[in-house]
This record gives structure tokens, C-alpha cells and sequence, in this order.
């Protein structure tokens, strides 16, 4: 089976990340083929919505693949990471039909991103939102992602997301405004449902429009973050803490 699979069902181009046993933790196969389907929607005038979903009861996605970490030797490799995970975002976030986001179980770190580059998200009562790097990986965020986050949810919350390593459930995503719609497990397709048809009522170049203008003006101050990224990904924690997490072990933090 792929581990990333793209349909097209009527005006929908269904993404579902699919490897459930990882919790579908993403690959560099994945981040291209998500590359590629948003492409296929912008390229195709019989797509009038997109939806991400993870296969499995346990995660939308659960970050990027921690054995993808092993190889990086110093901070550069960190930039260069972030730039790739940029890139995707980037793309998720200018696709021209609306964007939806169906969220079950976890939804950490990279899965985060991916969650808040769409236009819209229907989540669980019980999913999990959240970055919890601060006692994982030790590493950090691109400029781009942490902006994503403080434009959605605010620069206090944000932070206490981040230094408290906390995660949200889909209640208190939906409080904060991230989450549109949040329901029980059981309804969850049927809400996605709703939310998707209700789209395919509405005037294209309306929708286009209006979520190109919020881009527009979340990039427009956009400040460059790779000395942060460099200093972070370059660090000995950081190394450390890969090693720790593939071994199963708790990371011991220096903070050099």
C-alpha cells in the first residue's frame, strides 16, 4: 500500500497519510506526494475542495518520521529540513480551493503544520494537538511554522503550547478558535461531510479570495529564523535526543 494515497471522489481530491502503525508519521516520499496532490488540485478545474486525513484510529499525522533525523550532522541540515517542510506548507497553504483538515487522534509537531497551512479543520472531541519538541527532540521550528501557529492561536498560547510542551484537545482547539468544527468519533465523517458540501455550494473565486487574502497578509512581516534553526539543530541536545527517542531512552538536556 502507498503510504500516501490520493483520490478523487466526485469534486474532492481525498489525502489520506497512510502509515496507521506509525501513527503516519511522515516520510520524505509523503511530504512529495502531498506536494503533488496539491498540484493535482490546482491543475484540475473538476476539484472544488481538498481534504487531508491519516489513516488508523490514532493520528492525523504524528510529525515527520524521527529516523529521517539520524543522518543531520550539523545545524545546515537543520535549515535545509525546515526549507523542504516550508516548502510543502507553503504549497498546502496556496492551493486555490478550500483546504479541510479531518483530524483524528494526534496531530503533533509537523502534523500541526500541515493541519494549520489548511483552510479549515473538523476534529474530535479527543484528538490531540500540539509541539511537544520541548521534551522530545530539542529541536525547533522554521519562522514560517511558528508564525502559523501564533497567527491561529496568539503569541500566549502559542508559547505556553510550546514551553509547556502541552496538548490540546479537540475541545480546547475548538475554544481557541483552530478547530471549526468538533464532534465525536463516530460523527466525524459525517461532519466532514457537511462541512465539504457546504463548500461545493459556494462561489469559487469568493472562497479563492478570501483565504489568499489572510495569506497574504500572515506572510506579508515574515522575518528569516535560520539562525534559530542553526543554532538549534546544531546542538548537542538536539543529537542527543534523537539517539535517546530512537533507543526509547529520556533525553538528558544540557542546553548546549
Amino acid at each position: 500500500m502507498s503510504e500516501l494515497i490520493t483520490r478523487q471522489e466526485g469534486q474532492v481530491l481525498e489525502v489520506i497519510f497512510n502509515r496507521p502503525a506509525q501513527r503516519n508519521a511522515m516520510t520524505w516520499a509523503m511530504y512529495d506526494g502531498l506536494y503533488d496532490a496539491c498540484e493535482r488540485a490546482d491543475a484540475s478545474d473538476d476539484i472544488r475542495v481538498m481534504t487531508l486525513r491519516g489513516a488508523g484510529e490514532d493520528a492525523f499525522v504524528a510529525g515527520t518520521d524521527i529516523g529521517q533525523f539520524s543522518s543531520f550532522e550539523t545545524g545546515a541540515d537543520g535549515v535545509a529540513y525546515e526549507a523542504k517542510i516550508e516548502r510543502i506548507v507553503d504549497r498546502l497553504e496556496r492551493v486555490r480551493v478550500p483546504t479541510v483538515a479531518i483530524v483524528r487522534g494526534y496531530c503533533v509537531g509537523g502534523g500541526l503544520a500541515l493541519a494549520a497551512a489548511c483552510d479549515l479543520r473538523v476534529a474530535t472531541h479527543d484528538a490531540r494537538f500540539g509541539v511537544p519538541i520541548a521534551r522530545t527532540l530539542g529541536n525547533c521550528l522554521s519562522m514560517n511554522t511558528y508564525s502559523l501557529l501564533v497567527h491561529h492561536l496568539g503569541p500566549a498560547r502559542t508559547l505556553d503550547l510550546l514551553l509547556r510542551a502541552r496538548l490540546l484537545s479537540g475541545d480546547d482547539a475548538c475554544s481557541a478558535g483552530f478547530v471549526a468544527e468538533v464532534c465525536a468519533a463516530d460523527r466525524l465523517d459525517a461532519v466532514a461531510a457537511e462541512v465539504v458540501e457546504r463548500l461545493l455550494r459556494h462561489a469559487p473565486l469568493s472562497m479563492w479570495a478570501a483565504k489568499e487574502a489572510v495569506r497574504r497578509l500572515r506572510k506579508a512581516a515574515l522575518p528569516d529564523g535560520d539562525d534559530l534553526v542553526t543554532t538549534v539543530f546544531g546542538s548537542a541536545d538536539f543529537h542527543n535526543a534523537v539517539a535517546a527517542f530512537l533507543a526509547k531512552q529520556r533525553p538528558t538536556w544540557e542546553g548546549r
